[in-house]
């Protein structure tokens, strides 16, 4: 007992002569008055340094040790609402482009390079999205920025359902750029959302509660299809009344119909607004970035109790500690060490390697939806060919949902806090290998003669992409970086991961078009194994998460961090 005493008698002094202070407060004449401290003489100064450094831990041990509660609940729904905007109006434009094919088309269809455009703007759009406002929601805080790319995602959405055509500029080019705006928006919800919602969370449920928001995507895949069916269905009379005799049949029935469809997706994100708007800072954030550890823990209160600290005096000399600043150096410094460069490396390859198959396995959903019944006709001859087509293609992407996406990731909320990150991502990424090896090579014969079991395996692969790699690649770089870091390390990760979805999109749609269509697509899902194994290399550069404070796992040394990169010196600054 006598030596415990004395070794945390030395570990204080230790403590104290490696953390800097800084006060403000307001000086006697109403001044403005900075004071920075690094010296156990000055007065108060021993005390001060140790009651900041345990106010610190003891902030963060609210955070990691708290019960679930209203807060987290609270958390979980409007981050999740936003998501399921954002899947909403991602996976809403593969309807819609056919609309607009019937629309705007030649033949009921709309080019290669029109229907390119559009899609396209997506991924590179929400990759821009998502590297902005990372880098920017650790330079100003994670609250400044959350509600701005919801409010970047209404006004483009709008945006695209108000767009008309015109002399000077075409529909389809003013489309582009509405996609474009609204996917940065989307690209933004990736880092904040995760962010906000792991730096809230406490340890022992931070996987489900991140699962949780991210799950969202799978209900707004459902919901696109759902309410393109409910529109489709709500316009069929006025679609199968049109005329006949025009090349021009359906505009004033299906142009009504893509409208509404796509402008119905912001309502969810109105509602949400509001409460993004009103949701406090991360309290990691407020400590090791605002370096304000008073208001820190008086926003941890209020998160966790619902009640205000009666403790808390703004108008108090706030104390300031000295931790690592953001800059260049210090981000080349740390990722430039093997064992932190290499976990970037890992999120980064992994989302990358998983969405080059997860968004590349869309080329294949006309042929899974006529191979469950629901015929889509090439060129549709009359207005029940367009009507039965855009019922059958929401039905389709609907069963497809259900089948697979949804129960995947939900299987991987159950499991992901006690199985663990890595061991399902690597279970993911093993699976899915074997499952396109199978439907590369048995491609020819699956399509002719067994276009259920074709269907199942496929399904089978959506399944463990939720319930594997496309749910913990969301999950992981939301755990592993320091706070300083963290939303814009999930920002280069997420993004790497929509690299990925262009590269699919793009190089793949292309070798499909000019290496005989769909007799090419065996070998695309040949490629998409060679991409999962290396996603099993990857992912062994992760280390396992689950069960560890973000702190850990920020690879950082907890007991030399305040005041472990720099120095302050004395100095007392007054400002009239």
């Amino acid at each position: 007992m006598a030596r415990a005493s004395t070794d945390e008698k030395i570990d204080d002094i230790q403590v104290e002569e490696r953390i800097g202070i800084v006060e403000e407060g307001v000086g006697a004449g109403g001044e403005s008055v900075h004071i920075t401290e690094n010296s156990p003489n000055h007065d108060g100064g021993r005390r001060s340094t140790i009651e900041l450094a345990m106010d610190r831990r003891a902030a963060l041990a609210d955070v990691d040790n708290a019960e679930f509660s209203w807060f987290h609940a609270k958390v979980c729904v409007v981050a999740g609402v936003g998501f399921c905007t954002d899947a909403y109006d991602i996976f809403a434009i593969n309807i819609a482009s056919t609309m607009l094919g019937y629309v705007y088309g030649t033949n009921g269809e709309l080019t290669a390079n029109q229907d390119f455009g559009i899609k396209v703007a997506t991924p590179v759009g929400t990759l821009v999205g998502q590297l902005f406002f990372g880098w920017v929601a650790d330079l100003v805080g994670r609250k400044r920025m959350y509600g701005a790319e919801l409010m970047i995602m209404v006004v483009a959405t709008f945006g695209q359902a108000l767009a008309g055509q015109g002399d000077a500029v075409s529909i389809i080019g003013a489309l582009v750029v509405w996609r474009f705006i609204v996917s940065a928006g989307i690209g933004g919800d990736y880092p904040l959302s995760a962010i906000i919602s792991s730096e809230f969370a406490a340890t022992r449920i931070r996987g489900r509660m991140v699962t949780a928001v991210f799950a969202s995507q799978g209900w707004g895949n459902f919901l696109a299809g759902l309410v393109a069916f409910i529109a489709t269905v709500a316009f069929k009379d006025s679609i199968l009344a049109s005329p006949t005799n025009s090349p021009m049949i359906h505009v004033e029935s299906v142009d009504a119909v893509w409208r509404l469809f796509v402008g119905i997706g912001c309502i969810p994100a109105v509602a949400a607004l509001y409460f993004r708007l009103t949701i406090p800072e991360t309290p990691r954030f407020t400590m090791d970035i605002e370096k304000n550890i008073q208001q820190a823990r008086a926003d941890i209160k209020v998160a966790l109790t619902g009640k205000r600290s009666d403790s808390f005096d703004k108008n108090a000399a706030v104390v300031r500690l000295q931790a690592p600043e953001a800059t260049w150096s210090d981000f080349l410094r740390y990722f430039s060490q093997w064992k932190n460069g290499k976990v970037l490396f890992g999120t980064s390859w992994s989302w990358f390697s998983l969405d080059i198959a997860f968004y590349g396995l869309n080329l294949n959903t006309t042929i899974i939806i006529q191979a469950i019944g629901f015929n889509v006709k090439a060129v549709p001859t009359s207005p029940l060919d367009i009507y039965e087509n855009l019922r059958n293609i929401c039905i389709g992407n609907m069963i497809l949902a259900a089948a697979g996406l949804i129960p995947g990731y939900w299987m991987c909320f159950l499991f992901i806090d006690s199985w663990g990150r890595k061991p399902i991502q690597l279970m993911g990424f093993i699976v899915l290998t074997i499952l396109f090896v199978i439907l590369g090579f048995a491609y020819d014969k699956l399509t002719q003669d067994s276009t259920k079991v074709f269907v199942f395996l496929t399904c089978l692969a959506n399944f463990f992409s939720n319930f594997g790699p496309n749910t913990t690649t969301f999950v992981i770089p939301g755990e592993v970086f320091p706070t300083r870091y963290r939303s814009t390390c999930h920002g280069i990760s997420a993004a790497s991961g929509k690299l990925g979805a262009i590269v699919a999109q793009v190089t793949f749609a292309q070798l499909r078009a000019t290496n005989g269509g769909n007799k090419f697509i065996k070998h695309i899902f040949e490629i998409f194994a060679l991409f999962m194994v290396t996603g099993v290399f990857s992912t062994l550069l992760l280390p396992a998460t689950e069960n560890e404070t973000l702190e850990v796992l920020s690879g950082e040394n907890q007991d030399t961090f305040i005041g472990g990169t720099s120095r302050p010196q004395h100095n007392h600054t007054v400002q009239a």
